[in-house]
């Protein structure tokens, strides 16, 4: 199965706009036979999963499992020793991992506010790096991870492993080779149904948390009780809301379909609507980008309605002069622009798990190996990864535009070479950056 992942990968590569990366020394001291030692921060329920497909790949070793919280570390530890000879060494501290020079790799998955922080530390400690969408909380912090890797030449690949789905690459290569002719509109959507989080209350911070530590590189502030263990995403100081807690994906593809980088032109509306409490982004949202091209995209985010659209709580569908493409999971369908809308083709999904839309972990997990291994092969012999920083800022700079023109209720003007915000200095001033920590500010 490893052989024919790593076949696949190698002739996709070119459909995906990725980075080579020529082949180089890259183990650290320590790992002999390119036996990858890899730590993952972040073992909650994304890093957790993560890790137990790092444990379960050929010559991977988990040495180690990082989190603040001391529950899910525990229960990290018993899960991956279960699946690998060796037992993984816990810490609640990323810095003291990077001090081990037998570590090739981190994986990141901590809350948003440290992907960048954490990515930044890692490459400057010669470790690769597998980072979790978004791959930053602002702007600036996704710069800064494109002047790194380029500096300290490691591999560094973002979690948005649609890039690796066998079937959605080919949906993207019937694309660029004309199946529903030039295409100029992709729309995305996301549902689902969560729960109000309440008014939360200052409370003593439980014993099992070290949340200094959790708030890392944002500026301190005091523990409340519906922030932790999921909820921070709905708070500017940490999260970065819906936009780019799932909308990084639709929007992700969308870009690759139509070909297209920075937009020229954003506007977002909507609000949150469906309940009232300490819920600081929009639970639904409608975000529009234009681009020079004569393309535009439209991404719907329903964070409290699940409702589905052709069938499915997220995909996108792809409009062209001779007719409709629609992405949902690992499967599409195109049909004719005529009358009858005829079915031309249809790619199912085979031998894989159905997707879940609303599943936090994963909404495919049997597919998120592919990605792990396109990075492997990426440390190993260069092998293009599917997802290089460049492209994934690209895409994560998008939603982070959506949430910026919703806060600042104007329409956004890019500059296509850069994607930096023109003739709006607050906007810029206010929104790119964020403040840190004192002593905390990450450095490229």
């Amino acid at each position: 199965m490893a052989e024919t992942r790593r076949t696949f990968l190698k002739k996709a590569g070119l459909a995906g706009a990725a980075m080579t990366i020529h082949p180089f020394s890259i183990f650290s001291q320590g790992s002999p036979n390119e036996r990858v030692r890899v730590a993952v921060m972040g073992v909650r329920s994304r890093g957790l999963a993560l890790a137990k497909e790092f444990a379960g790949m050929k010559d991977t070793e988990v040495a180690y499992l990082c989190d603040v919280d001391q529950r899910f570390l525990d229960n990290a530890i018993a899960e991956v020793s279960s699946l690998q000879a060796s037992r993984p060494k816990g810490e609640k501290d990323i810095r003291k991992i990077l001090e081990d020079k037998n570590v090739d790799a981190i994986a990141i998955a901590a809350p948003d506010h440290w992907h960048a922080p954490a990515a930044l530390m890692s490459m400057a400690a010669g470790k690769h790096v597998y980072l979790e969408k978004p791959c930053s909380h602002n702007p600036r912090e996704g710069e800064l991870l494109i002047e790194a890797q380029q500096r300290y030449k490691r591999v560094l690949q973002m979690g948005n492993q649609r890039r690796s789905w066998p079937n959605v690459v080919q949906c993207i290569q019937d694309l660029h080779s004309g199946i529903i002719g030039r295409v100029y509109f992709a729309k995305g959507w996301y549902a689902n149904n969560r729960e109000p989080i309440g008014f939360g209350k200052e409370v003593a911070v439980p014993d099992f948390l070290d949340w200094d530590l959790w708030q890392g590189p944002a500026p301190r502030t005091a523990y409340r009780d519906n922030v932790h263990p999921y909820n921070w995403h709905w708070f500017h100081r940490w999260g970065t809301g819906e936009a780019l807690n799932n909308g990084t994906h639709e929007i992700d593809v969308m870009r690759w379909g139509l070909g297209v980088d920075y937009p020229t032109r954003v506007v977002a509306s909507g609000g949150r609507y469906a309940y009232q409490d300490d819920w600081q982004f929009p639970d639904t949202m409608v975000a529009n980008f234009e681009f020079e091209n004569g393309s535009c995209i439209s991404w719907e985010g329903r964070s409290c309605n699940i409702h589905q659209m052709e069938g499915d709580g997220r995909g996108v569908i792809f409009y062209g002069e001779k007719g409709t493409l629609i992405q949902t999971g690992h499967q599409y369908k195109v049909y004719a622009n005529d009358p009858e809308q005829t079915l031309i083709k249809e790619v199912k999904d085979s031998g894989n798990q159905p997707a879940d839309s609303t599943n936090t972990t994963s909404p495919n997990a049997s597919l998120d190996g592919l990605h792990i291994l396109n990075f492997l092969d990426g440390m190993r012999s260069g092998t293009p990864v599917t997802s290089p920083i460049n492209e994934g800022h690209k895409s994560v700079l998008m939603c982070q535009l959506a949430n910026i023109a919703w806060s600042t209720g104007r329409v956004l003007h890019v500059d296509q070479r850069n994607g930096h915000i023109i003739g709006d200095k607050e906007a810029m001033e206010n929104y790119w950056g964020r403040e840190y920590e004192p002593g905390w500010e990450p450095r490229g």
